[in-house]
């Protein structure tokens, strides 16, 4: 691996960290088209681009949302009787998404991955108010969004926080609540997702060398290195500005990677 790859990869996992504290979505949704683009020029298999990007991608999150949710711990923001809640359909959702991923093709991933992250935008950017009177689901409620959380998370390679977010926000939960949360929710979804990409990439034809199954070690040390350092950075910074800008940056951010991603599929 050359110089300008390594300074690229420190420099994607600075910011996809920094993402990640500020916003609570695990850096991934920033992550996967860079690396798309990164696999892309180092000549890896076509059908092998997207699917390696985003198992590459989640398995940076177990590492980012350890760094992140301890920042947001301090600030009281994580609710953790709502990760408790959510845990369990969320690792059983993380081991299906990658195995339904791999049953596609590198193009109709990315138009799935770019459809989920516009769709997630428009939610958050909407300045529509919930009712008053709505609250997060009971038990049940709460392990059926886990599980559709951990699917498409798992599915596109993210924390899940373009899910998590805006549906705890809906739910009337505190925009900062809800993204100290959401980074506590990234590491489970992190786990089981990696180590289902192991699992079904295991002896997949054509993967390059030192690659883990869909993982490819060196791309994920490095921004693994980098992501950690800054995503404390971005959690703090998350507590000092106001409600409103913090929605309508998760917003623009994740419209800019959908619009990459669906020209990359068409």
């Amino acid at each position: 691996m050359d110089v300008g790859m390594i300074v690229a990869l420190l420099a994607m996992g600075s910011f996809g960290g920094f993402a990640a504290g500020l916003l609570g979505i695990g850096g991934g949704m920033i992550l996967v088209p860079f690396i798309t683009m990164i696999f892309t020029a180092r000549h890896i298999a076509p059908e092998l681009i997207v699917h390696m990007a985003i198992a590459t991608s989640l398995a940076t999150i177990m590492f980012t949302s350890l760094s992140s949710v301890r920042a947001h711990h301090l600030h009281g923001a994580v609710l953790w009787k709502v990760v408790a809640m959510l845990a369990p359909g969320i690792l059983i959702g993380s081991w299906i998404g990658p195995w339904i991923g791999k049953q596609m093709n590198t193009h109709l991933l990315s138009v799935v991955f770019g459809l989920f992250v516009a769709f997630s935008a428009t939610q958050m950017l909407l300045p529509k108010r919930p009712s008053a009177a709505r609250e997060l689901p009971k038990e049940p409620g709460m392990l059926a969004m886990g599980g559709l959380i951990g699917v498409v998370a798992g599915l596109v390679g993210a924390g899940g926080g373009f899910i998590s977010v805006p549906f705890m926000t809906w739910c009337n939960v505190r925009i900062h609540n809800a993204v100290g949360t959401s980074a506590a929710l990234g590491f489970p979804i992190a786990f089981a997702g990696t180590m289902s990409n192991i699992y079904f990439g295991w002896g997949e034809p054509g993967l390059p060398q030192y690659s883990l199954g869909f993982i490819y070690l060196p791309a994920l040390l490095l921004i693994a290195l980098a992501s950690v350092t800054l995503a404390p950075v971005g959690a703090r910074l998350a507590h000092r500005m106001p409600v409103r800008r913090l929605q309508k940056i998760f917003a623009f951010i994740l419209y800019a990677l959908a619009a990459y991603m669906l020209a990359k599929a068409f």
